[in-house]
């Protein structure tokens, strides 16, 4: 939501890149780098000062996950 107070994924989250497994967290870590920076082109959230990124894996699809992983960055 672009016209909101709170932006979450601007790119359109993980689905619209195919979820590649192995690079998510990666991906997401770039994106919020490029936000912070003012390098989103056209995805670009105005006057961006913090992103967080959240990523799970490692476990039994649908069951629970081995790992989880909390991000926040901020300028």
């Amino acid at each position: 939501d672009y016209g909101g107070k709170v932006v979450f994924s601007p790119r359109g989250g993980l689905m619209s890149m195919s979820h590649p497994t192995g690079a998510s967290g990666c991906a997401q870590v770039v994106e919020a780098t490029w936000q912070l920076r003012g390098e989103a082109g056209e995805r670009q959230v105005p006057n961006c000062k913090a992103a967080l990124t959240h990523v799970t894996g490692g476990g039994v699809y649908g069951l629970d996950n081995a790992a989880c992983t909390v991000t926040i960055l901020t300028i």
